[in-house]
């Protein structure tokens, strides 16, 4: 992960990532020692919302990637004004 090794991120934001990956790619990596972190960190109501909106976002990009549709199109289509007959 790049971002561990990073100056740009912040040791608060580092540890919000971390909960990223464990939501996104691997649940195994939320052991003991990340919960520990983020509750040093983040208030229980902070870590349900970053957790929530972790997967709200992720869901929705899955979401778009199995109807083939690209960041945009969907909302574009939604938008588009019929053709006149």
């Amino acid at each position: 992960m790049q971002y561990e090794k990073s100056e740009k991120f912040t040791v608060r934001e580092k540890i919000a990532l971390r909960y990223a990956d464990a939501i996104i790619y691997d649940p195994n990596q939320a052991d003991d020692a990340l919960w520990a972190q983020l509750k040093g960190e983040f208030s229980e109501a902070e870590i349900v919302e970053i957790g929530y909106w972790i997967g709200f976002t992720f869901g929705g990009q899955r979401w778009l990637k199995t109807l083939s549709a690209k960041q945009g199109e969907f909302d574009a289509s939604l938008h588009k004004k019929p053709a006149s007959t």
